[in-house]
């Protein structure tokens, strides 16, 4: 599990990176055609809603991680893909709501 939690940190921190760089205003890193329709004014707005979800994702990941590196037994294998599962949900969730809100539809 050592080998699980290493990689979900590390996944963990470029997600972390990625999302605090569009944060700041890199939604040039979203790809363009997510972001055809987004006014110019809402920029701002809709990397923040994207970032949101991806410091979701992030923490998520972290968490998972936190989880494998207690054990191996069974629950707290089954806890760490709970976390994961559900927080992926969750950030899919955001970032649906950020595309649909800003951009008029996913694509």
């Amino acid at each position: 599990m050592i080998l699980y939690a290493a990689l979900m940190f590390l996944t963990s921190a470029l997600l972390w990176a990625v999302g605090a760089l569009i944060y700041r205003g890199r939604t040039g890193l979203i790809h363009d055609y997510h972001q055809m329709n987004v006014k110019e004014e809402d920029l701002p707005a809709y990397g923040r809603a994207m970032a949101a979800g991806l410091f979701v994702l992030a923490g998520s990941f972290d968490l998972s991680g936190i989880f494998a590196l207690f054990g191996e037994n069974r629950f707290l294998s089954s806890a760490s893909l709970a976390v994961l599962f559900v927080g992926i949900a969750v950030s899919v969730v955001l970032l649906i709501r950020a595309q649909k809100k800003y951009n008029g539809g996913l694509f």
